[in-house]
């Protein structure tokens, strides 16, 4: 069993001052697969006065330089893509092909676009051609805590870290402890990267200790979390004492768009997108409303399509779908499930309990609700687990309100050929993301959401942006 207890904090690898062992389960087999350190409040301490004290120096360093240095950040990722591949695919369940391809995939991808992103951004330039004396400048934040969830890990650590690395921020990364490993790996490549003592800090811990401690703490000025939108909350109330700045990536509860003239693969593309990861992602489109006359078909197409899906260990090779990540989350699909029988939804596909042959680990049946009301509950709460919901709607009026009849707003998803149609669901559909058609956003489009699906944007100029301040100055030399 793996065993890494330490905290890499001020560029040297320490030994807890405060901390108590966890043990990291492996959610294919129900068994502890590492052990670390969860950190105590002198360890929270530690790991702040070091980012404190390295600020001056970082961000006083020219944006070059900087820029430098997250190339270098790249080159060591990518050395170590392998092993961050093993990691996430242990810990948190990712079939190892996905985690190669997607989970370690996405770090590159982001890492990648902030470099471009960060030559091309007005680090330091004039109000407008007519007025030069007045000069906007765009300065790093302070001392960001980074509080990241289990799901995605590398696509979240490196969306926060890459930006508030290259704006000149210095930083306390606090890491799932459902996901450590993969970020002990991150803390080894920044070290080989030879970011400087204190730049970057990584603490293990979990959000009731560590987290709430930095979200709280006074020499903190920002807390950009992911994770649940009753976390974000929590989050935001311990940092008001303090008016830090608070960017919150929450949850989702996304509507995906199928009307009649839709495409052949669209029913299948949706299914198979709820299913990746699980189904433990926030831009999941777990609620499938289909126009009325070809609903029957529709649900008949993804009945069929979650059937022919298979679940399997993380660790064999395949395109499958591996477990959830622990027994809480099984335990809450489970229940989730039961509900959507209870109040009469039509389960078409899966259900209760594990897949057949698996009766250990945290397995979940692909599930497939037909006849479900936006009043249900599975329609309402987020689910974070392999269950989609398909509700029927008669007009575009109706697709609209249904879409956003919800209290989260982060990614919505149209399927229509017709070109007019989508441009009006796209300025409708309350949500900071909309795809459609299967088509991916481009390289560094802003990622994020509105109502409780958070605020603030990452990936990109736009995740840059979130990790600055704006200096207006007057009387500029000309």
């Amino acid at each position: 069993m793996i065993e890494n207890k330490q905290f890499y904090i001020n560029g040297a690898w320490v030994n807890p001052i405060a901390g108590k062992d966890h043990n990291v389960i492996d959610p294919s087999t129900e068994e502890p697969c590492a052990v670390i350190s969860l950190g105590g409040e002198a360890d929270t301490n530690a790991a702040v006065a070091a980012a404190k004290a390295a600020l001056p120096g970082w961000i006083a360093t020219p944006p070059a330089q900087r820029i430098e240095a997250l190339e270098r950040v790249y080159q060591a990722y990518k050395a170590r893509a392998e092993d961050l591949a093993q990691a996430m695919s242990v810990e948190m369940g990712a079939p190892i092909e996905m985690s190669r391809a997607s989970q370690v995939g996405a770090g590159l991808y982001h890492l990648k676009n902030f470099i471009t992103a960060a030559k091309e951004f007005p680090w330091e330039a004039p109000l407008s051609d007519q007025d030069s004396g007045t000069r906007i400048i765009h300065e790093a934040v302070g001392v960001c805590a980074l509080i990241t969830p289990w799901n995605w890990p590398m696509n979240q650590i490196t969306l926060k870290v890459g930006a508030a690395l290259v704006a000149g921020n210095t930083m306390v990364l606090k890491p799932s402890e459902e996901s450590p490993l993969d970020a002990v790996i991150f803390a080894e490549i920044m070290e080989a990267a030879d970011i400087p003592p204190g730049v970057f800090n990584l603490l293990n811990g979990d959000g009731a200790g560590v987290g709430a401690q930095l979200s709280a703490h006074p020499d903190v000025d920002m807390v950009s979390f992911t994770g649940s939108t009753r976390a974000g909350r929590l989050i935001s109330i311990a940092a008001a004492d303090t008016l830090k700045r608070v960017h919150l990536e929450l949850g989702g509860k996304g509507a995906n768009l199928v009307f009649a003239d839709a495409d052949d693969k669209a029913v299948k593309r949706g299914v198979l997108h709820m299913m990746n990861n699980t189904g433990q992602s926030c831009n999941a489109p777990s609620r499938m409303i289909v126009e009325a006359s070809r609903y029957d078909a529709a649900v008949e197409e993804a009945a069929a399509v979650a059937k022919s899906i298979t679940v399997g260990p993380a660790s064999e090779e395949g395109r499958h779908i591996g477990p959830v990540v622990n027994e809480v989350q099984w335990n809450k699909i489970q229940d989730l499930i039961q509900k959507g029988i209870d109040e009469g939804a039509r389960l078409v596909a899966g259900g209760l309990g594990r897949p057949e042959g698996l009766n250990k680990g945290f397995y979940v049946r692909p599930t497939v609700f037909a006849d479900v009301t936006n009043d249900m509950t599975i329609a309402r709460e987020e689910i974070f687990g392999p269950v989609l919901s398909i509700l029927k709607f008669e007009t575009e009026e109706e697709a609209v309100q249904i879409a956003n009849d919800t209290p989260y707003g982060l990614t919505n998803y149209v399927q229509s050929t017709d070109d007019a149609r989508r441009m009006r669901l796209a300025r409708q559909l309350r949500s900071g993301m909309v795809e459609m058609n299967g088509q991916s956003r481009g390289a560094g489009a802003p990622f994020g959401g509105m109502k409780a699906s958070g605020n603030g944007r990452e990936a990109g100029s736009w995740g840059i942006h979130d990790f600055v301040e704006v200096k207006a100055v007057s009387g500029w030399p000309a």
